[in-house]
């Protein structure tokens, strides 16, 4: 598949906010990370079951801890489970528009499962390590599948709310002990009406560091600021980035119950030792 040097370099020039590096490898893949961008409205088309298996495929070919695959995903097609997994995310429309809500778990059952089988000991599956090791697994996957989405036609969001609620996330889908709701990602077809804009992210300066981690790099805050405070207006949202990062870590409250994150792991089987 060919490529258009000019038509990277307008994406990168996007995804930067008009502050695109000096030079980025055009191919196919890179344009369409370039092009990403959340869709918060959606057709009420169908994802047809070849397409669900392919993303499923996708997602199974991403790296994973030594090959231990410590995740798993639950289609969600009901509509009355999907309008309810979208009250316990803060009632987020799209996840009700959209036809299919994946919800990625980090899932030691399989696990524990295997080793009950061979009476074998699971000492190690109590540590915070092994759960690290779930979340990423589940994250790794699910942008696979996000990018095969995207390669399909097909537009997506993640819903990181749903652990508000990991409790009643996890009685609707029915899930066993150490099993844990990590995160959603609702995919669809765009409903072209929305015109959504790829969001501008922090410059290269600000997070790509050369050997050892540089401090001052800290300093290209202020400029990013300045050009999201211009999306962000565009868009009409009121907060800066920095006002939105602020009030993110200023306390408990601002986490939406995700405070008693812990709690919640070690209730469906997760110690964290």
């Amino acid at each position: 598949m060919s490529v258009d040097v000019q038509d990277t370099t307008r994406l990168a020039t996007q995804r930067y906010g008009g502050a695109a590096p000096d030079a980025v490898v055009s191919t196919p893949v890179v344009e369409q990370q370039l092009a990403h961008r959340s869709v918060r409205r959606y057709l009420p088309d169908a994802v047809d079951d070849a397409t669900l298996t392919t993303l499923v495929a996708a997602a199974q070919s991403a790296a994973t801890s030594s090959n231990l695959q410590l995740w798993s995903v639950v289609a969600v097609r009901d509509a009355a489970a999907r309008a309810r997994l979208a009250e316990l995310a803060g009632g987020q429309a799209h996840v009700v528009q959209a036809p299919v809500l994946l919800v990625w778990l980090v899932d030691l059952a399989r696990a524990h499962a295997v080793a009950a089988r061979h009476e074998a000991p699971t000492a190690g599956a109590e540590y915070l390590e092994t759960a690290v090791v779930g979340f990423v697994d589940a994250a790794l996957a699910a942008q696979n599948a996000t990018l095969a989405a995207e390669s399909l036609g097909l537009g997506t969001v993640y819903i990181g709310a749903l652990r508000n609620h990991p409790a009643e996330v996890s009685a609707l889908l029915r899930l066993p002990a150490h099993a844990f709701p990590a995160f959603g990602l609702v995919v669809g077809h765009p409903d072209p009406a929305e015109g959504s804009r790829v969001k501008p992210r922090l410059p290269q300066s600000a997070v790509l560091h050369h050997e050892t981690y540089d401090e001052r790099a800290h300093d290209a805050v202020d400029d990013y600021e300045r050009r999201i405070g211009a999306f962000y207006a565009d868009e009409g949202l009121a907060h800066s980035w920095v006002e939105r990062l602020l009030a993110r870590l200023s306390g408990p409250h601002a986490l939406n119950g995700r405070d008693r994150l812990r709690e919640h792991l070690e209730t469906r089987g997760f110690p964290l030792r």
